[in-house]
């Protein structure tokens, strides 16, 4: 099969790669779109540490069943699908408790950090364990599908904390996932959705997707700004979607006494943060990981129209224009895109 393999930071190729094999408890997809997402990019470049070569990268996909494993039931050749990119064991404490995204044998499609390789869906086809497949509405296209990963994302981000139609939020970084976390809140009928993001046109975008305010942070008085709105007292919630110091220590100063962070970017490995206005404000800060079971609310909300999905779509290109892709989201100006779809 033919797949888009990194072969050394910041090298892809288009090689011929061996088709995998099909276990019993697995279905072979043939892949139709595939997303690249921005851990992709700092995965590529080597900044991450979670993509190390050789590795076929990507985990937001969709396509059709060609193959069914022995063991496998409810499912047949021809069936469009598109899957979670955990690969969650279904077995221990955690996946029995419902905790898929904690699993204690958790592995991601695409991704190679040091404790495994787990090869991705920038290729022809890829066998999928049939616990992982959801069907797809007729509603709802392969490009459209392959955005669910970041859909279900962000609903398990907004699904952390309660929200309702009294609560203020604010939600710092307005890029995919920030833009779909501002879509959820829409969803959930929050009062007061305020972006915030160093891009003015992506700050449009979330004012276009339900945003109700939004703040330019290079304007250097964000917080400030929250306060007047808020009348001084801070927002209820805020939701950092970045993942780096200064961001979090937007969030942690945006938010009311009693309020919650919840932590969704995780741009740096390590950070700090204000600990004693965490102490003294009695904050809840919250971490979010992946998804936990939202792939069908998802597909619900595409189908539907409730997420819009066609205003984050960039472009959609052959996987064979991939690299050339990967070069011109990492350059500068590389932030006027938001998603590109790639299709094998």
């Amino acid at each position: 099969m033919k797949a888009m393999l990194l072969t050394a930071p910041r090298k892809l190729e288009m090689v011929d790669f061996p088709a995998p094999a099909v276990a019993p408890d697995e279905v072979l997809v043939a892949i139709k779109a595939c997303g690249i997402c921005g851990s992709d990019i700092h995965g590529w470049d080597g900044s991450s540490g979670r993509r190390n070569p050789p590795l076929i990268m990507g985990h937001e996909a969709s396509g059709r069943i060609v193959r069914v494993g022995g063991n496998v039931r409810g499912w047949q050749p021809e069936d469009r699908v598109t899957f979670d990119s955990t690969i969650y064991c279904g077995q221990c404490a955690f996946c029995a408790a419902g905790e898929v995204n904690l699993c204690e044998n958790r592995r991601v499609f695409g991704v190679a950090p040091a404790q495994y390789r787990q090869h991705g869906a920038f290729a022809e086809y890829l066998a999928v364990p049939a616990r992982l497949l959801y069907r797809l509405p007729d509603e709802v296209s392969f490009p459209h599908a392959a955005m669910l990963e970041p859909v279900a994302v962000a609903l398990h981000a907004v699904q952390r904390v309660r929200v309702d139609a009294s609560t203020t939020t604010v939600v710092v970084g307005a890029g995919m996932i920030g833009l779909f976390v501002i879509q959820a809140l829409r969803w959930k009928g929050t009062r007061e959705i305020i972006a915030i993001d160093l891009d003015e046109s992506r700050l449009a975008k979330a004012r276009e997707l339900g945003a109700t305010r939004t703040l330019l942070s290079r304007n250097g008085s964000v917080v400030e700004e929250v306060q007047r709105i808020t009348g001084g007292r801070g927002a209820d919630v805020a939701f950092e979607v970045v993942g780096f110091e200064p961001t979090l220590d937007l969030a942690i100063a945006a938010v009311r006494k009693g309020g919650a962070c919840v932590l969704v970017g995780n741009l740096a490995p390590r950070t700090g943060f204000a600990l004693q206005q965490v102490v003294t404000r009695e904050l809840s800060l919250l971490g979010s990981c992946a998804s936990a079971g939202e792939f069908p609310q998802g597909l619900e909300l595409i189908a539907r129209g409730v997420i819009k999905i066609d205003p984050l779509i960039s472009g959609i290109a052959p996987l064979a224009d991939g690299p050339a892709w990967f070069e011109r989201l990492s350059a500068k100006g590389g932030s006027q895109y938001l998603k590109v779809i790639l299709q094998p």
